[in-house]
């Protein structure tokens, strides 16, 4: 009896959350469709600083469940930029939590409303929010010879020349880092020997020891490091998106991000889902932030290729440390100053106030619950329709 009650109260704890945030998405797509609909006819940059408004308001509504509902600990470490700029955001990926850090820190900036993201393609189909996030600037993509880059170049230099803010987050491994998983491994390592980042003989699995003790050997032997907490980073969109806003950015966010479970004894684990963060299984995330000039990063594809990997290699050097650090001084922390940063209810509590008091306005009606149910399978409808003739 008392473990069923206990098991109740941990499914409700991600229960108010997920109802909230998927119950208000009729409502938000709504009042985006109106504004979409109204500014027909208004400049580009009247459109989108409304829209951008429009997004911070569900964002903080996010925040303020992954943040003040939690009570996770933010901790962050490195180069702390306090103002907005037009940014690249590269960062390890590793959960599906990991498109909410970038929340954390742009919220901090003051451009919550700014980020848009590099999402897997499989995504615009989503209900509701496939559309909507292309309609923000989001950008899907596909892996390997698939990747279309002449769209991405489209809409990127569709932005640089409608001076819309950029905030662009892109995970450059593909796919989350699970230690876990071998397979993976061994197929990032592949991966890393068929671009020419590795010797083109070592093609081993990265946890078969015989094999691993061959490669770390050979690599010791011409100054390429083993990734171990990291997958090996792809470059297309990243060089793409550098490429087509160079003269637009002031700089990329090189972020690298651990969470740290309640039970954690230092050592690399799977990172939370979702679900698993919102029951409070992650009571701290360690965010460290290095912030590049442009005029640092490489514009050729193939310096760029080494540039990247590089920045990989600085990650998993950080990670290594972090996990595995012989001084348990410096072991479950990032090297340098840390600062607490805990978000402000001001920042979080009126949009969800705003949100949920329109979306239970709209149910209270006959009429109301009749446009809710209808937004959701007929605006579902239309946007995956949308979606695939834009593809």
């Amino acid at each position: 009896m008392l473990l069923s009650l206990v098991l109740h109260m941990y499914s409700m704890r991600y229960l108010l959350p997920s109802v909230v945030l998927l119950g208000s998405a009729p409502t938000y797509v709504l009042a985006w469709g109106v504004w979409r609909l109204l500014s027909a006819l208004l400049p580009a940059r009247i459109y989108q600083a409304v829209d951008d408004r429009l997004y911070w308001v569900y964002q903080s509504t996010v925040l303020f469940f992954f943040e003040n509902y939690t009570g996770v600990q933010i901790l962050l470490y490195g180069d702390l930029p306090k103002n907005k700029e037009n940014i690249i955001y590269l960062a390890n990926h590793q959960s599906t939590v990991d498109w909410v850090v970038a929340d954390i820190l742009a919220i901090r900036q003051n451009a919550l409303g700014h980020v848009r993201y590099v999402l897997k393609d499989r995504l615009k189909w989503l209900p509701l929010y496939g559309c909507y996030f292309s309609q923000h600037g989001g950008i899907y993509v596909k892996r390997s010879a698939k990747f279309n880059e002449r769209d991405m170049r489209r809409k990127l230099r569709s932005y640089v020349d409608a001076g819309t803010p950029m905030y662009l987050v892109i995970f450059p491994e593909g796919t989350r880092y699970n230690p876990g998983q071998t397979k993976l491994l061994s197929a990032s390592q592949t991966f890393a020997v068929q671009q020419g980042i590795y010797p083109k003989d070592l093609k081993s699995a990265y946890y078969s020891d015989t094999a691993t003790s061959m490669f770390i050997a050979a690599q010791f032997t011409i100054g390429l490091p083993v990734l171990k907490y990291v997958l090996t980073p792809r470059i297309k969109a990243t060089y793409v998106a550098f490429d087509s806003m160079k003269n637009y950015l002031d700089a990329i966010y090189d972020v690298t991000v651990v969470y740290q479970g309640k039970d954690n004894k230092g050592e690399r684990e799977e990172s939370p889902s979702m679900t698993e963060f919102l029951c409070k299984e992650c009571p701290t995330i360690h965010i460290h932030i290095a912030r590049i000039d442009k005029k640092d990063v490489p514009e050729e594809q193939e310096y760029m290729r080494r540039w990247l990997h590089e920045r990989f290699e600085i990650k998993d050097k950080l990670l290594i440390e972090f996990f595995d650090s012989p001084d348990p001084e410096r072991r479950n922390k990032f090297p340098g100053k840390c600062v607490h940063s805990k978000l402000s209810l001001k920042k979080t509590l009126p949009s969800l106030l705003i949100l949920s008091g329109l979306t239970a306005g709209m149910l209270t009606t006959e009429a109301g619950r009749k446009l809710y149910v209808n937004t959701w399978l007929y605006g579902t409808l239309l946007g995956c329709l949308w979606v695939t003739i834009r593809a």
